[in-house]
């Protein structure tokens, strides 16, 4: 199968993701093992182009934007373990520590439930283990939890409704029921518009890393956050596994200014000693630049956001050189990836044809894929982050 083409004129409204061609049979990809000890500078430098499962087999859709986005509940054991159905490397996932100190998979600030016609709301951490538990389906048959709502960045609240639904599950319980050759990528979760101590974050990490320590069993993991004072004393407190910051490059301004552009993380990494920078993928289409000063300081390049859930723009990526990406439409995702990386293994991606009975030519697999020569690579490079620009 070819990559969907996408018109010339509906590449402005890249934010509306197509719907997907029909995909081909799935071709496994070798998982890239990260982790090891001492080695973290190299952890990220895969052979293969790395597929992560957004929140598990992609996060939920509050709206009917796409269905396939609401079909199993986020982070969840459930989720995790269906994404590894299909040939990812890792799934994704947030972690936050509830008052009593555990570790638990969740990635809003506040969790909604209904009661007597009034809505609810309360902050994640704080909350006990038991508290968060009781929202949502329960463990126990028949028993019934909280009704659990959900607030969208506009400010509507909706039932939390998906099509297959589980429990929410603590970090524990991801390690010790989650396919082990499934690597976690950990999203240490704080809120932005709290200020916190370093006393405070590594209380929280150290937590965090108790149940890391003892569950990971060599399993990879790449820890990551949007906490820039995070980040970097998680490096601090280990050197066992790969952190790297996550920033959106700008399209949203902080107060703290190393989270507004992709030179602000760098300076952070560097100064740091962080192994790598997740990045929204909007910003490395507006500044493809920066991908050449990534790899110059020898830090990886992973990205997120929607144009992820996009064939072409997962496959541009990967002629660019960023390593891997975060996707909500993990099977759609993966098919594609595995096509076109066992197409560049076929005789070194050399285009080759067969002729029909009659004797006609047709174009094989191998050839239907796109071809690049540098200079429309260049040109494609020079245009991108004006097809970007909102």
């Amino acid at each position: 199968m070819a990559l969907k083409a996408v018109h010339v004129s509906d590449v402005l409204h890249l934010n509306q993701v197509p719907q997907m061609v029909s995909p081909p049979p799935s071709i496994a990809v070798s998982s890239c093992r990260v982790g090891e000890a001492d080695e973290t500078k190299e952890a990220l430098r895969p052979a293969k182009f790395l597929v992560i499962g957004h929140r598990g087999k992609g996060m939920n859709r509050m709206t009917p934007v796409d269905a396939r986005r609401g079909a199993v509940k986020e982070n969840t054991l459930v989720s995790f373990n269906l994404a590894g159905e299909f040939p990812v490397d890792f799934v994704e996932f947030d972690v936050q520590v509830t008052r009593d100190g555990c570790p638990i998979i969740f990635h809003d600030n506040f969790i909604f439930t209904q009661e007597d016609g009034e809505i609810i709301q309360r902050r994640t951490t704080e909350l006990s283990l038991e508290e968060f538990l009781s929202y949502g389906q329960q463990r126990t048959p028949g028993k019934l939890g909280k009704p659990l709502l959900r607030k969208t960045k506009e400010g509507t609240i909706y039932n939390w409704n998906v099509d297959v639904d589980d429990t929410f599950c603590t970090l524990q319980e991801a390690f010790q029921n989650v396919d082990s050759h499934l690597g976690f990528n950990v999203e240490l979760k704080f809120d932005d518009g709290m200020i916190y101590t370093d006393k405070e974050l590594t209380r929280v990490l150290n937590v965090i890393l108790q149940v890391v320590n003892k569950y990971a069993d060599g399993r990879p993991i790449i820890f990551s956050s949007f906490q820039p004072d995070a980040a970097q004393l998680m490096r601090k407190l280990q050197s066992s596994y790969p952190v790297f910051f996550l920033t959106n490059g700008g399209s949203e301004i902080y107060k703290d200014v190393r989270r507004n552009s992709l030179d602000e993380a760098i300076k952070l990494c560097l100064a740091g000693g962080l192994n790598g920078i997740v990045s929204e993928v909007k910003a490395i289409f507006k500044n493809p630049s920066m991908i050449h000063q990534i790899k110059e300081s020898n830090l990886g390049l992973l990205t997120y956001g929607q144009l992820n859930n996009v064939p072409e723009a997962v496959y541009m990526q990967h002629l660019m050189g960023v390593k891997g990406v975060i996707v909500d439409l993990v099977q759609e995702i993966t098919e594609v990836v595995c096509e076109f990386i066992s197409l560049d293994q076929e005789e070194g991606g050399k285009m080759r044809r067969e002729e029909e009975p009659d004797g006609e030519e047709v174009k094989t697999k191998a050839a239907e894929r796109p071809r690049f020569t540098r200079r429309e690579i260049a040109f494609l490079l020079k245009l991108i982050p004006e097809l970007v620009q909102h």
